[in-house]
Formats: C-alpha cells, sequence, structure tokens
C-alpha cells in the first residue's frame, strides 16, 4: 500500500508539474516599431516612440492581448531610409515580429513597404504620403489622413477665402514631393492658379531667396510642405520680407514644437489636422473627444509635454494592431492583416477608422478640421 501511494504521489507531481508547464504564461506579442526618434524628424518620432511605449506599458498593466504580454521592440531609424531597410529585416527576420509600426517618414515607408509586403507581415505606418497606400499593398497600411483630402481642405478654406493665386514651396523628400503633387493636381477644381511651384533643400537654413522669387510672382497665399526645419524657417522668411499673405502649412504642423520654433512668425499660420490639438474645443457629442481628452491628459502627465499629432498616429497604428490581435483571437500575421481590413467604426486620434480591401487608410475627407495658430497656440479656424 505504501508503495502504491508513493507511486501515485509521483505520478500526481508528473501531472501537475505537466500542467504548470503547460500554464505557463503566454509567450509575448513582439511587434515592432521604426521611428526617428532622433534626427531630423525627431520631433515625430520622439513622440511617437514615447506614445507607445505608454501605450504598451498600460495594456500589459491591464492584462495584455488576449491573455500575451506585448513586447515591443523600437528601432530609431533617425528619418534615415537605409536604416529603416536594415531595421525592418532584422525585425522581420530575427526578431519574428507580428507587425511593423512605423516609420515616421514617407520618405523610409516608401523604401520598406515592398520589404514588408513580400515577408506577409503587416505594417501600419505613422507617415502621410499617399502613395503609402495607393495602389493598394495587401500586407501595408497607414494612419495619418490622406494627403490628397488635406489639399482638398486646404483649397476649399482660400477659396472661402477668396483666394485664388497660390505659391507652392515644398521640401525635396518623399512627402514634400507627394504633397507638391496634390496641391498641383487639385488648384483647378477649386478656381486656383498655383501661378509658381518650388522645391528647395530639406536642409536648407535660409529660404529668403525662394520667398522673394514666390513673393514676386503676385500670389495671394503661399503654402508649404515640409517638416522641420523648413516650417519655421519659410514663416520667418515670409515677416522679414513683410509678406502680408497668408502662409499655410500641410498637416505635418502638427507639434506646438513648430509653433515656438517660428516664434511670432507662426502667428496666424493657417493648416489642416485631426481634432486631437483642439480636444477641449470639441463638443461633448464627438466621437473622438474622450479617447483625445484622455490620450492628451495622459501623456502630458507622463512626459510633461503636450501631446502632437505625431503621437496620435503611433497611438493609432498600435491600437489598429491590438484591435485586429483581439477580433482574430491569434497574433498571426495573416490574421492580423485580414482583422486590420475587417476594422470600422474604430475610433482613434486622427478619425473613425473604417477599413476595406479598397482603402488601407480607412479615413474620410471628415477626419480633419481646419486650425490656426492664435496667441501661440492651436485653436479652430473660424
Amino acid at each position: 500500500m505504501k508503495r502504491l501511494t508513493i507511486v501515485a504521489c509521483l505520478v500526481l507531481f508528473a501531472w501537475t508539474a505537466a500542467f504548470a508547464g503547460g500554464a505557463k504564461e503566454a509567450e509575448t506579442i513582439k511587434i515592432g516599431a521604426i521611428f526617428a526618434v532622433t534626427g531630423p524628424a525627431s520631433f515625430l518620432g520622439a513622440p511617437e516612440a514615447k506614445t507607445a511605449e505608454m501605450l504598451v506599458e498600460r495594456i500589459n498593466a491591464a492584462g495584455g492581448v488576449n491573455g500575451s504580454q506585448i513586447e515591443l521592440i523600437i528601432k530609431d531609424s533617425a528619418a534615415n531610409p537605409e536604416k529603416a531597410i536594415s531595421f525592418a529585416k532584422q525585425l522581420i527576420e530575427e526578431d519574428q515580429v507580428v507587425a511593423i509600426i512605423g516609420p515616421s517618414t514617407s520618405g523610409e515607408t516608401m523604401q520598406i513597404k515592398e520589404l514588408c509586403n513580400e515577408a506577409g507581415v503587416p505594417l501600419v505606418s505613422a507617415a502621410a504620403a499617399e502613395a503609402i497606400v495607393n495602389p493598394v499593398a495587401p500586407y501595408v497600411f497607414k494612419t495619418p489622413q490622406k494627403d490628397s483630402y488635406v489639399v482638398q481642405w486646404i483649397y476649399r478654406t482660400m477659396k472661402d477665402m477668396g483666394i485664388k493665386r497660390v505659391g507652392v514651396v515644398a521640401a525635396n523628400t518623399g512627402f514634400g514631393n507627394a504633397g507638391k503633387g496634390q496641391l498641383e493636381k487639385y488648384a483647378s477644381e477649386f478656381g486656383i492658379e498655383v501661378v509658381i511651384s518650388e522645391s528647395y533643400d530639406k536642409a536648407a537654413t535660409d529660404l529668403t531667396a525662394l520667398m522673394n522669387k514666390v513673393n514676386a510672382a503676385g500670389v495671394d497665399a503661399v503654402v508649404n510642405w515640409s517638416i522641420v526645419p523648413a516650417q519655421s524657417i519659410v514663416a520667418k522668411n515670409m515677416r522679414q520680407l513683410g509678406m502680408e499673405q497668408p502662409l499655410f502649412q500641410s498637416h505635418g504642423f502638427g507639434n506646438i514644437r513648430y509653433v515656438e520654433a517660428a516664434g511670432e512668425a507662426a502667428e496666424g499660420i493657417i493648416f489642416p489636422a485631426g481634432r486631437l490639438l483642439v480636444a477641449d474645443q470639441l463638443p461633448d457629442s464627438d466621437p473622438q473627444k474622450k479617447l483625445l481628452v484622455q490620450y492628451a491628459a495622459d501623456y502630458q502627465e507622463k512626459y510633461g509635454e503636450l501631446a502632437s499629432t505625431f503621437g496620435g498616429h503611433a497611438y493609432d497604428a498600435l491600437q489598429i494592431v491590438v484591435a485586429a490581435i483581439e477580433n482574430g483571437g491569434s497574433a498571426e500575421r495573416d490574421v492580423i492583416r485580414d482583422q486590420i481590413e475587417k476594422l470600422t467604426d474604430f475610433p482613434g486620434t486622427g478619425g473613425v477608422f473604417n477599413f476595406s480591401p479598397a482603402d488601407h487608410n480607412g479615413l474620410g475627407m471628415d477626419s480633419i478640421v481646419m486650425l490656426t495658430v492664435k496667441n501661440g497656440k492651436f485653436a479652430l479656424l473660424k
């Protein structure tokens, strides 16, 4: 009897050990991120990285996704396309991530778009150029609003203001070139003439000569399509030259630090963006308001700085991947891709997303509002 008891105990111990082994915490879900945390596009990438880290921390503290913890692997590309390519390969082949969020810029995204698509790894970009999702690539998505919608909002506003002749200046980047093309494409539809359209070096520190040329063309307004440093330089040079025409910027202007860099010259700048920057000015009935106010408050409390639309793009990208995993009940790459395409009525910082096989951006014209700079702060354009 004693022998049987010992055997039974050993069997029970072995069964318990086996059960405990099977009940170990589920494997982590590896999600890659490529952001320009440092370098010329750090105003984009730094808040994106901070947002993603904050969000993962919160999700994991609440139990993770379908019982698994997220392991976020962030790579700092410094806005260098070659680094983005190298990091994408590393994340796909070595880290075996289930999806990648980012990169921060359109140029980087276009460089890794086909790489991710061929590897069957969902890529949810935080960059804006419409070429990222048009034509549609099965595994490639993006969260910022389409630049064609942004351009149409700019021209609609100009038409309301009686503006007919515009000067377009853009940085010679993927983002700048794409925006310049859209501005030239849609102008005639709104009765607007682009009388001068010029590109400049993205690293330029003085654009006085260019703005003199634009001013001499007799324009009613100027549109600048870039990120730093030109966003502040164009504004400052216009002020120095005594140019009184309205300055419109792209949706890449959505960080209060750009306003700070331009100083008084930023006053009156007009630009399109999502609702995050003016969350407190929205009516309570707005379907995004609760999320926007909460995100902005959480970000400011954690990092001691105001949230930007760029951090919002990363917030949306990560939440979209998480929702796809939850809805599909799996962290398999193909399941994530399929579930993103099925995601509808999904409120994010950039708007309410409605993806489909034909639309890998998921945002409509109504995701955009026109903003201005008033007393050094962002405000709805009345």
